[in-house]
C-alpha cells in the first residue's frame, strides 16, 4: 500500500536517501531554506511536486505535516539498466511494455497484471504524466506487482535511444497505423509503447518508435482501452513466439 510521509524533514531525509516517491505536495506559499532543499531534490530527481491547499494536506496526514506531504510507492522502482539486463538473461528475447500518458492508476494496474500473466519482462514508466505505483494500482494489479519489476524514467525518449542500443525494437501503438499488429513481427526483441486512449501516444514519443501498429477495428467505436488493447497485443505476442517454438 501507498505510505504517507508527513513532515518537512521526514520528506526531505525521504529524498537524500533516494526513496522512490511518487509524488511531492507542498502547501501554497510555503518558503525557506527546508523546503528549498525538497523543492531541489525533488526535481533533480524527476519526482513531481505539486502545490496544494492546506485542507487537502490535513485530510492525507493529519494536522502535522508542516505543509509537506510525499506519497511512497507501493513497491520500489528498479533501475532501467537492471530491467534490460534481467530480461537478456531470461534466454529469450526480451519483451518490454512502455506507457505514456497512462493517468487511471486502475489501467495501469490492469497492464501490470495482464504483462505478468503473458511473461513480459518488465513495465517502463515516466516520472510524469503517468500514474505511480499507488496502493489503487497496487490493488487493481491483484498480486501481480510482487512479481514483474517496474522502471520510473524521467525522459521517455532518452529510453526509447538507450533500449535501441540493447537491440531491442521499439514498437509504438497508434489507431492511425497502416500496419496491422497480427501483421508484424513480435518474435524479436522489442518493447511495446501504449499511450492513452483519450491522447494516444505524445508526438515526441511516436517519432522515437522504429514503427507503429494498429489493432483492426470492425465494429462502430475507433479505439479500446488502454489495458484492453495492452493485453490484446501481449498475447500477440505470446502466440507468435509460441508458434516459433
Amino acid at each position: 500500500m501507498t505510505e504517507i510521509l508527513a513532515g518537512r524533514n521526514p520528506v526531505r531525509e525521504a529524498l537524500r536517501a533516494g526513496r522512490p516517491l511518487n509524488k511531492v505536495l507542498m502547501a501554497t506559499h510555503l518558503e525557506g531554506r527546508v523546503i528549498g532543499d525538497i523543492i531541489h531534490l525533488a526535481r533533480s530527481q524527476g519526482i513531481p511536486l505539486q502545490r496544494v491547499e492546506r485542507s487537502l494536506l490535513d485530510k492525507l496526514a493529519g494536522p502535522r505535516h508542516q505543509g509537506v506531504v510525499a506519497m511512497a510507492a507501493a513497491r520500489e522502482y528498479v533501475e532501467l539498466e537492471d530491467l534490460v539486463a534481467g530480461a537478456w538473461q531470461q534466454q529469450e528475447p526480451p519483451f518490454l511494455i512502455m506507457l505514456d500518458q497512462v493517468e487511471d492508476p486502475r489501467n495501469l494496474g490492469a497492464i501490470i497484471r495482464s504483462a505478468e500473466a503473458a511473461g513480459a519482462h518488465g513495465v517502463i514508466i515516466p516520472s510524469r504524466r503517468t500514474v505511480g505505483l499507488t496502493a489503487a494500482v497496487s490493488r487493481a494489479a491483484a498480486g501481480a506487482l510482487e512479481y514483474i519489476p517496474v522502471a520510473r524514467v524521467t525522459n521517455l525518449s532518452r529510453t526509447i535511444a538507450r533500449i535501441k542500443a540493447e537491440g531491442i525494437w521499439v514498437i509504438g501503438t497508434d489507431s492511425r497505423a497502416e500496419q496491422e499488429a497480427f501483421a508484424a513481427d513480435f518474435t524479436v526483441p522489442l518493447v511495446l509503447v501504449l499511450g492513452s486512449e483519450g491522447k494516444g501516444l505524445s508526438p515526441l514519443v511516436k517519432r522515437h518508435c522504429d514503427f507503429t501498429v494498429s489493432l483492426p477495428m470492425r465494429g462502430r467505436i475507433n479505439s479500446l482501452n488502454v489495458a484492453t488493447a495492452a493485453t490484446v497485443l501481449m498475447y500477440e505476442v505470446v502466440r507468435q513466439r509460441n508458434l516459433r517454438r
